[in-house]
């Protein structure tokens, strides 16, 4: 029996997939439970649509991340911190720091896990910050620390 899958189901297939199946297995755990419907040709065209709607989505959000990236790229943005001797700093500027900091200048914001550090930043300088946005869209952007 042809099944369209609701939801994952384990050692099956992923949402939206059409599995044949034992029909007592469909009939005793997939449809009581919800995990599935039968593949008739009315569902096949409701699972279409709603990937449709979904690839929509998707395509939408990538579209948003762009102009974001394209928002993010090339800048700069200024964080005066307190320093001791050699230009080391008290504390450490993390990417909690780093997003305000962003949201405060330019009024973008961004998840904190988003950012891309490979450890906290300690010394004055300017440091690339790299931001995945979307899993194809990456924005990088410079963070200048100076001494208040």
């Amino acid at each position: 029996m042809k099944v369209v899958l609701k939801q994952e189901v384990k050692k099956l297939g992923k949402k939206g997939a059409i599995v044949e199946v034992a029909e007592g297995y469909a009939r005793n755990f997939l449809f009581p439970k919800g995990l599935a419907v039968e593949a008739t040709s009315g569902t096949m065209k409701e699972m279409s649509q709603i990937k449709a709607a979904e690839d929509r989505k998707s395509q939408q959000i990538e579209e948003e991340a762009r102009e974001l990236a394209a928002k993010l790229k090339d800048k700069t943005f200024k964080i005066v911190t307190k320093a001791g001797e050699g230009g080391r700093l008290f504390g450490s500027i993390t990417a909690k720091d780093i997003v305000e900091v962003v949201e405060n200048q330019s009024k973008i914001s961004i998840d904190k896990r988003k950012l891309e550090l490979n450890e906290p930043i300690k010394a004055m300088g300017t440091y690339n910050v790299s931001a995945k946005l979307h899993p194809k869209v990456q924005a990088t952007f410079k963070i200048q620390v100076s001494e208040q």
